[in-house]
């Protein structure tokens, strides 16, 4: 299955990931803040095999630790069963405009990034939560795992696709 990129125009917010009852309905992991953001958006595209199709959300809730969603056009467990491991997505336009300084983690994957001696690190592959905050893996010579916080980013320049971080290169 190949991810949304940039150039496709998606933004990867969620995974299908089993079934639930008997009536289509399935369980879903949703990257958005909250969880269930992901319910705010009012048509979905579902990724499987490089291949994108638009669906629509027909209802979705909370169901004990995770969260379930039934789609249109998906009636019966038999329907559904073949989205398991369906990426989902939404087009880049539905995103709310962020306020300046601030980023979606999409758009920081595959910058470049530096510390302040101007020794390049590597390239961000993807982001992470953990508890206390966001986490860069910077992909160089070797891995670097940095927090995404005010004290260690210095800078973000999307024009220039760089990012410069307080960080010692041997770290």
């Amino acid at each position: 299955m190949t991810s949304p990129s940039q150039a496709d125009g998606l933004v990867k917010v969620g995974d299908i990931v089993g079934l639930f009852g008997v009536k289509g309905w399935l369980k879903i992991h949703s990257y958005t803040r909250p969880r269930e953001a992901i319910f705010a958006y009012d048509r979905w595209m579902l990724g499987q095999d490089g291949k994108w199709s638009s669906v629509v959300p027909r209802q979705g809730k909370a169901q004990g630790k995770g969260l379930i969603v039934a789609l249109e056009g998906i009636s019966d467990r038999d329907q559904a069963a073949p989205l398991l491991g369906t990426e989902i997505a939404i087009e880049r336009e539905q995103l709310p405009t962020l306020p300046k300084g601030e980023f979606y983690w999409q758009d920081l994957e595959g910058m470049q990034v530096e510390n302040q001696e101007g020794q390049l690190l590597g390239v961000v592959k993807h982001l992470f939560e953990t508890g206390a905050n966001d986490v860069m893996v910077v992909q160089g010579e070797k891995e670097y795992l940095i927090p995404y916080i005010d004290s260690v980013v210095l800078e973000v320049n999307t024009d220039a696709g760089l990012i410069r971080v307080d960080w010692d290169q041997e770290f």
